[in-house]
């Protein structure tokens, strides 16, 4: 392909993208001003850098162009992290009323690629101390709630010592009491928890018992749970419960859940040295030497390190462990990526030939690795990123379980509009 022709190509994409977004919206993504983004269109010279993404824009417009219209369904966002799971339900036509998040880092990397510029959106920190009425009305809660011990004590000796019983005794001192509190007091039409997989066992399984109890029978709702790999979406083994809601019984299931039998491996997230790799005007050369195409040395474990590491899966071989670093090719499917994996990697090191010491995963391919697209912007240090996507969720699962979820969203909706109108015409 020639020069021209490939200029050609980046200034179709750059004309593509203006029917579909402002020139506001195409500086903030591609890292410029407006100025730069209008001499672009009038000199017809968009350069490479804004190619990928001038391509990401595009294919995930149908997503962003519903931001500006009316939504299918209002959600809000608690423990939200970086916003994974908002994503999956902003894919299938909700919008995001109120967030929550209480890591500053983390709410650096939120607002950096979550902009609510309509002025209705409110993002506080700590939602403990946030009044359940204060939260604005929404049809959908979604939490990624941490999991904490809960002490149970029985309600009969609630009452004998003149203590409240129900949720606000079973679950007082958690954060999942607030999950609870708010569902109480708003009536959402569905909510969405994950957690763990770990979860289903904690406690013997008292907690997740506990949390079923005050889901189904304090606040009456229609609840389903299942635990969901990630591998079916994403070159990752991460299980993780999701815990779905609905505010009268509909005829949602598990069942209709759509999982590959085949998911990809991990050469599908790796920096590309064949040339291919997109060079992103967020990331520059912070992760990969484009002019080497190769991966910035400093992923590379140090010698020290890599000795460590090797002694200590020995010594643990060597007692009957399964401890140990976990070596992987582009042929694989990951362990769990974890928010440790800042220390030493030691879950997923790449082997990069024999006799070349591993190297850690970059931060942009750990999001790949979570299912964030390449137009994700990583704003914090390698340190705080690696926390982030550790802690994140796969974003092709919240997707997927948006997508059987919205249909029984968009019935109780109109359902409550019926009523309503019903409810109107009786007044009248």
């Amino acid at each position: 392909m020639t020069r021209d022709m490939t200029l050609a190509t980046r200034q179709d994409l750059l004309t593509q993208a203006l029917q579909v977004y402002s020139q506001t919206e195409i500086a903030a993504r591609c890292g410029k001003n407006v100025r730069t983004i209008r001499r672009w269109k009038t000199d017809q010279r968009c350069p490479r850098i804004a190619e990928a993404a001038l391509r990401e824009m595009l294919q995930a417009g149908p997503r962003t162009r519903l931001a500006a219209s009316e939504p299918d369904f209002r959600f809000i966002d608690l423990f939200a992290g970086i916003g994974g799971i908002r994503r999956g339900f902003e894919a299938h036509g909700g919008r995001c009323v109120f967030t929550s998040e209480w890591n500053e880092f983390s709410k650096k990397t939120y607002q950096q690629n979550h902009r609510d510029g309509d002025g209705t959106h409110q993002f506080v920190g700590d939602i403990v101390s946030f009044a359940e009425n204060d939260v604005p009305a929404h049809d959908v809660l979604l939490a990624g709630f941490p999991c904490q011990p809960f002490s149970i004590a029985g309600v009969s000796k609630k009452n004998s010592l003149g203590r409240p019983h129900g949720f606000a005794c079973m679950t007082q001192g958690t954060l999942f009491y607030d999950v609870a509190r708010i569902i109480d007091a708003k009536r959402p039409a569905a909510f969405l928890l994950e957690n763990v997989k770990n979860l289903v066992s904690h406690d013997k399984g008292n907690t997740l018992r506990t949390i079923l109890e005050v889901l189904c029978d304090e606040l009456k709702y229609d609840v389903h749970y299942k635990v969901i790999d990630g591998q079916h979406f994403t070159p990752q083994h991460r299980e993780r419960i999701v815990i779905v809601g609905f505010r009268e019984e509909t005829g949602f299931s598990f069942d209709d859940l759509r999982l590959p039998a085949n998911g990809p491996r991990l050469a599908s997230i790796l920096h590309k040295t064949d040339g291919s790799e997109p060079l992103l005007p967020h990331d520059g050369e912070r992760f990969f030497d484009h002019v080497r195409r190769k991966v910035q040395p400093k992923y590379t474990l140090t010698p020290n390190l890599w000795a460590y590491l090797q002694a200590y899966a020995e010594k643990h071989r060597a007692a009957g462990n399964g401890f140990g670093f976990g070596l992987v090719t582009p042929a694989s499917v990951t362990r769990t990526l974890s928010a440790r994996y800042h220390k030493d990697g030691s879950e997923i090191l790449l082997a990069q030939g024999k006799g070349e010491r591993p190297r850690r995963l970059t931060p942009r391919e750990c999001a790949r690795l979570m299912g964030f697209p390449d137009d994700f912007v990583i704003p914090v240090s390698d340190t705080q990123a690696y926390r982030q996507f550790g802690n994140s969720v796969v974003v092709p699962v919240m997707q997927e379980v948006a997508r059987i979820m919205t249909p029984h969203i968009g019935a109780l909706l109109a359902r409550d509009v019926q009523s309503a109108r019903a409810a109107a015409r009786l007044r009248a």
